[in-house]
């Protein structure tokens, strides 16, 4: 087992919010906007533990994409009211999937942070 830094005190919030690894909270997770890390730089622990590890991600993506077209469907409906239903969901959808990249890149953030938190 490689050693490891000690992470950086009271910093879990800002290391989950900023993307960065949860147990050494130095390194990033991802080193692009849409391509991760392998390993840590900084501790070398894994993100991807097994085949299907992502799964719990798409459900957390999913949690954070609802209320999100929810709540756009819900404005444009208010600002638009002559728009039609249809017009009204194809603006809240047309929203997410501007969105798709970001919901990606934090589902996966807050995925690894409470699996490692859960079972590190």
């Amino acid at each position: 087992m490689t050693h490891s830094p000690p992470p950086v005190p009271g910093s879990r919030w800002r290391a989950l919010l900023r993307g960065d690894c949860p147990r050494c909270r130095r390194a990033p997770i991802f080193r692009a906007l849409l391509t991760m890390n392998e390993k840590c730089p900084s501790c070398g622990i894994a993100f991807d533990r097994e085949p299907g590890y992502f799964t719990g991600a798409m459900y957390i993506s999913y949690a954070l994409a609802v209320p999100i077209a929810a709540t756009v469907a819900l404005a444009t409906s208010f600002v638009f009211p002559a728009w039609s239903f249809e017009m009204t969901i194809a603006a809240a959808f047309s929203v997410v999937a501007l969105l798709s990249p970001l919901l990606f890149r934090y589902s996966r953030i807050l995925w690894i942070h409470f699996d490692r938190y859960v079972d590190p």
